[in-house]
């Protein structure tokens, strides 16, 4: 039963949501590791009891470091290297997100890092492309891909052309993501320039592991168009002694351009970004009006949902429906659809999925 005034759980699962950072890598089902692993001849799992791998994953997410974080993904990465278990994957992401009420999803994944049984580049993400489309078929959901480079490798252009090729066949945009600390976007600027000049969109993983320079440099010299987590733009935040938030020359320029901050309040948690959710940094966020939006990250490392992370913030900050609302146009307008599309979601299957829970006009 939820608090007066508090949406249920089930409201929530109710309700539109839009999703817009969330790993592919980082949301398989336990038992769906196993078995992949079985198939493959994968013997590094540290257990194949189904209870025992999911909380094994989320007791190692929860180092409160994002290096330590990124750790565990050797396992699901590890059966991931043929088409069929990537196709079988995607296929499952989109099911679950649409079980857990999302209308509209991008999900991004490394095709580098799949390719060690001899798969190319192409048919790492013509199987995860075809996974979504198999997966969301007739179950009112919308997934667009984003093809992710490793920061910490060199092979972000590479990566980015890979993208652009498929950009009418389910790609929607590129990123960059990994260890952020001493791996600076701008080290990978030749793939952004590539994406500007082919007129297409990017994210950037960027303001989680560090600070405003990251943030600065994502914006000022790659061109980010979002920020994947973002929320250490709290750094050029100052309050003053009755409590008053002044905005730095940095996070002014972020709210006045309304760049989305992809956040993602659990994942947070689990590496070191803040203590608790109560202590987030997004409700001084949206409270001061950033184009703020709510994301999982990483489904199984952190064991979340997008259910579930909305019912925490409704917890933690007394957010009911309407906020969900704002926060789920707020992903649905900067999402890389085309505009007209996004409009189409926004008012055909967001509103009117909230007014028939009576929020909205």
């Amino acid at each position: 039963m939820a608090p007066e005034g508090l949406p249920s759980v089930e409201q929530i699962r109710r309700a539109p949501k839009a999703l817009l950072h969330d790993h592919l890598d980082g949301g398989l089902r336990p038992r769906t590791v196993i078995e992949l692993a079985a198939a493959q001849h994968y013997d590094a799992l540290p257990t194949t009891d189904e209870a025992a791998l999911r909380e094994w994953f989320k007791r190692g997410a929860n180092r409160h470091d994002l290096t330590l974080y990124l750790e565990t993904f050797a396992h699901t990465v590890g059966v991931m290297q043929t088409a069929d278990a990537l196709t079988r994957v995607a296929a499952e992401c989109a099911e679950d997100l649409a079980d857990d009420g999302v209308v509209y999803a991008e999900v991004r994944f490394a095709p580098e890092l799949h390719v060690n049984n001899g798969l190319s580049l192409d048919e790492v993400t013509e199987a995860v492309v075809r996974g979504f489309a198999e997966g969301s078929a007739g179950r009112g959901i919308r997934i667009g891909t984003l093809c992710t480079a490793m920061r910490t490798a060199t092979h972000s252009l590479e990566i980015a052309e890979l993208a652009v090729r498929w950009r009418d066949r389910g790609v929607v945009g590129f990123d960059i993501a990994g260890a952020e600390k001493g791996y600076p976007p701008t080290q990978h600027l030749d793939a952004f320039e590539y994406c500007q000049r082919e007129n297409f969109h990017f994210t950037i993983h960027a303001g989680e592991a560090f600070g405003p320079k990251s943030i600065w440099e994502a914006i000022q010299y790659c061109g980010a168009e979002r920020l994947g987590h973002g929320v250490r733009i709290r750094d050029d935040i100052s309050h003053d002694a009755d409590g008053r938030e002044t905005l730095g020359l940095l996070a002014a320029y972020v709210r006045d351009r309304r760049i989305p901050l992809e956040v993602c309040p659990s994942s947070n948690v689990h590496t070191g970004v803040s203590p608790t959710i109560r202590e987030h940094p997004i409700k001084m966020l949206a409270d001061l009006r950033f184009r703020v939006t709510v994301n999982t990250d990483n489904r199984l490392m952190s064991g979340c949902s997008m259910t579930s992370e909305m019912a925490a913030l409704a917890d933690a900050f007394g957010w009911g429906l309407d906020r969900m609302r704002w926060l789920t146009i707020n992903a649905m307008k900067s999402s890389f659809l085309p505009y007209d599309e996004r409009l189409e979601i926004i008012e055909g299957v967001i509103k009117k999925g909230y007014q028939k829970l009576g929020i909205g006009g």
